[in-house]
């Protein structure tokens, strides 16, 4: 069945290009023309779902390997297996969902589908949909930086041009940090090539880093480890995120919090450590370092945010902090509690900025203080899934969140012969305290935003700029044009001052909350789902390192 794959990449493409030569009627039709695609896609990624060899051994499956460019040995190598598998299916379904969210939606703020240039906006998550699915599907270097690539012009245009009033500072921040990790990733890449005389990624991983000395493993290890970094991202490469995550609309930050986070960790587990082992047992220490680092300092920036977005976007810097810790202990627990920590992010953060985007739908800003807190009192369902993403997030046992936090920081009390136990005795602490001070930024945020009595009649009187844009569903203006008027301005009033549309949850809001809600669920309830499905390749994985 090595179709699958092919037609998982041809589904969104084919629809990014008949887009192109739709005729501007085509409009009338653009509701259904996202989700019909992202649809189908979605339905092939449960077929593979479906047909996976569960009992087998551990091994690629739905291999197509065909010549790509022969004269530089270069092929179309893609295959699924059990590390790559999760997230294939996390791709669709999220862009399925955003699909949902954008075309149900009405003319509701920025959940609503009339936005500007609703054509583009279509194209572009179709095509940043297949640069995501091919990251995980790529088992040849070259492609899987090709792939890799290609995420980030689609993502650019979703900040640039459909973000907030900072759009553009942000998508070139976005660009620009991207852009330079990928370069120092290149040259990694392409060191691994010179030594090695191959691209193929499942070769590499069986030969164990033979033929490479362990002083060109460390180099090309710090090397990938950068580009790969800088996309997780890992504290100190991390800046661009909570621009990225406050200006992006409500789709481009759950794609981006949601899949693209995860292609920088899933570089770790599928190239670096895998195919430089010397090397990845040398920097692990270092690893680990700043990946406990990330933990507190993200734990610490979310306490101080007033912005509800940029306090989500910096609990991202938390959380994969522990995905990293996982991989830097080189255990089969460690990694086992990445990989789910991945997945799990996924699900839950993504759900977070669905929510996130609702709550400045209706009040028209995401600064907490100008909320007014009584949400479960207004509006009673969206703060109780507020609540519950919220509990879910920061690691209550029983949803999905608890499980890969634990397992990283259980992998750090016992890490791989090798290295230094004390050393990461002190990162289990450290990382334990990174999670009691998650659970304290979201009971913050929590009391601040759903809890209390719901304020009817003034605003905040120390707002945080004395200028606010005008929200672009007020006024129907091109982008660049959006006045800016003054917080005791009747039209701007924040809060429940002057919310223009207070209703509770809304249908398509249900139909793209709910399969995150019951996966969330089910992943808390039970971990062998997924466990059981990355176990052996990790063990594979990790066969020349235990």
């Amino acid at each position: 069945m090595g179709w699958i794959p092919v037609a998982l990449l041809a589904v969104p493409l084919l629809g990014a290009l008949l887009l192109l030569l739709a005729p501007r009627t085509f409009r009338d039709v653009l509701r259904t023309y996202g989700l019909i695609f992202s649809g189908v896609t979605l339905a092939l990624s449960l077929i593979l779902l479906a047909a996976f060899d569960y009992g087998g051994p551990a091994r690629m499956q739905f291999e197509l390997d065909l010549p790509w460019i022969p004269g530089l040995g270069l092929r179309l190598h893609l295959g699924v297996d059990g590390i790559s598998l999760p997230l294939i299916v996390l791709t669709t379904l999220l862009t399925f969902l955003c699909f949902v969210y954008l075309c149900w939606g009405g003319a509701r703020g920025t959940s609503g589908f009339m936005s500007a240039r609703p054509r583009a906006l279509v194209f572009t998550l179709l095509v940043l949909e297949v640069g995501m699915i091919g990251t995980f599907l790529a088992l040849d270097l070259l492609l899987f930086f090709v792939f890799f690539e290609i995420v980030l012009i689609p993502m650019y245009f979703l900040i640039g041009i459909w973000g907030g009033q900072g759009r553009r500072a942000a998508s070139i921040k976005f660009i620009l940090y991207t852009l330079l990790g990928s370069v120092v990733m290149l040259l990694g890449l392409l060191l691994v090539w010179a030594q090695t005389g191959t691209l193929d990624i499942e070769a590499l991983s069986a030969a164990h880093g033979a033929g490479m000395p362990r002083s060109i493993q460390i180099l090309a290890f710090v090397a990938i480890g950068i580009g790969l970094a800088v996309k997780t991202p890992m504290w100190p490469l991390h800046t661009w995120l909570p621009d990225a995550h406050t200006e992006a609309p409500t789709t481009g930050s759950v794609l981006l919090a949601g899949v693209l986070l995860k292609m920088g960790t899933y570089g770790f587990a599928r190239i670096a450590i895998p195919v430089l082992p010397e090397g990845a047992a040398a920097v692990a220490p270092w690893l680990g370092a700043f990946a406990v680092v990330g933990i507190v300092y993200g734990a610490l920036a979310c306490l101080a945010q007033r912005d509800l977005k940029r306090m989500i976007a910096y609990s991202s810097v938390g959380h994969m902090g522990f995905v990293l810790l996982g991989f830097a202990t080189l255990t089969p627990v460690g990694i086992n509690g990445a990989l789910f920590a991945n997945v799990a992010h996924g699900l839950i953060t993504g759900l977070l900025f669905f929510l996130a985007g609702a709550i400045k739908d209706r009040y028209h800003t995401s600064e907490m203080p100008l909320l007014g807190g009584g949400m479960l009192a207004t509006m009673p369902r969206l703060g109780s899934v507020l609540t519950f993403a919220s509990i879910a997030s920061l690691g209550l046992p029983g949803l999905a969140g608890f499980w890969g936090e634990m397992l990283a920081l259980f992998g750090a009390f016992q890490p791989a012969n090798g290295l230094p136990r004390g050393l990461f005795l002190t990162y289990m602490v450290i990382g334990g305290l990174g999670a009691v001070l998650t659970a304290a930024y979201f009971l913050v945020m929590l009391s601040r935003v759903t809890h209390g009595r719901p304020r009817t009649a003034t605003a905040d009187p120390h707002p945080p700029d004395d200028l606010v844009p005008l929200d672009d569903h007020l006024v129907h203006e091109p982008p660049d044009e959006r006045p800016v008027v003054s917080l005791d301005s009747p039209a701007r009033r924040p809060a429940a001052v002057a919310t223009l549309d207070p209703g509770d949850i809304q249908r398509h809001e249900l139909l793209a909350w709910t399969p995150l809600v019951v996966l969330i669920l089910l992943f808390g309830l039970w971990p062998g789902l997924l466990l059981s499905l990355t176990t052996p390749p990790v063990q594979t994985l990790l066969g020349v390192i235990s």
